[in-house]
């Protein structure tokens, strides 16, 4: 539905449910939809932010804010998130997802369908997280991303292997996990990946990636997998889960793909596309 083009006909702000992009940040959302808003509204200094950002090999909704709803964005992201996660198993990554090469495999013989349910159980409740040391988190007043970029480039150049420990440098986190679900799991790599990160119709806007967004082909992994939903507090991160599921295993673990499909009383079925946001915008790609 088109929106009016003054911004005093929304004296609350307007909210909208954005189904973010594959290997977009949630920065390039914001970018895209300010830049159109600004032009729409006929004010350049506009306010324009999002509720709760979205790793970039990420889809799902975004909560992007115009206006005054931007004073809502904190109160937006305290809210529940509900998620869909697929989950490869025998290797790790320093990011724990796709967007850096896989540095080391493992084990599989304690990881089957039969005993990743049994785990499960444990994961369910309040609990303590470490974050993931690719993350905002600080130490000592250093970003932990910062860390983690100088010990990547250290193992790229064959300095010392990545040490996965550091993370435990971070301070844990209070989370908690109300619902915690398998919905399939695969012994070879088959299981449904949750995620168009394959094809995307040629010309659409969700195509033009972002080239800075590196993600490592698994197509050919010979290795188990599993599609798990997650309803948890603001704060957990899916791919410290995805970690932890490994070494409770006797393995490791990476996130292969995450998709947002609720964020407080918002779902994934009523999220616009960019390009369809962008047309209530008044603007046509």
């Amino acid at each position: 539905m088109p929106l009016t083009d003054s911004i005093d006909d929304y004296p609350q702000g307007i909210i909208i449910p954005i189904d973010k992009p594959w290997r977009w940040t949630s920065a390039d959302v914001i970018r895209k939809l300010k830049w159109a808003a600004c032009k729409h509204f006929h004010n350049k200094k506009l306010k324009v932010g999002h509720a709760g950002t979205l790793d970039p090999l990420a889809t799902g909704i975004l909560l992007v804010c115009i206006g005054r709803a931007t004073k809502l964005a904190d109160e937006l992201q305290a809210h529940e998130k509900e998620y869909e996660a697929g989950i490869v198993f025998g290797a790790t990554t320093p990011s724990y997802d796709r967007e850096k090469e896989i540095d080391k495999y493992y084990p599989l013989g304690g990881v089957s369908r039969e005993a990743f349910e049994a785990v499960l159980p444990g994961f369910i409740g309040e609990q303590e997280q470490v974050a993931p040391l690719f993350s905002a988190k600080s130490v000592d007043g250093v970003r932990a991303y910062e860390m983690a970029r100088k010990a990547y480039k250290a193992a790229l150049n064959g300095d010392a292997a990545f040490d996965h420990g550091a993370s435990e440098l971070l301070s844990k986190q209070k989370i908690n996990i109300p619902e915690l679900e398998l919905l399939e799991f695969g012994d070879t790599g088959v299981c449904r990946i949750p995620l168009s990160a394959t094809a995307v119709p040629e010309g659409e806007i969700e195509s033009r990636v972002n080239p800075k967004i590196n993600v490592i082909d698994i197509s050919a992994l010979n290795l188990p997998c599993a599609l798990v939903r997650v309803r948890c507090t603001k704060g957990t991160y899916i791919r410290a889960l995805a970690r932890d599921f490994g070494e409770e295993l006797g393995s490791g673990a990476f996130l292969a793909s995450l998709r947002r499909t609720r964020s407080g009383g918002f779902t994934v079925s009523e999220a616009l596309s960019v390009s369809d946001a962008l047309i209530s915008l008044g603007f046509d790609n």
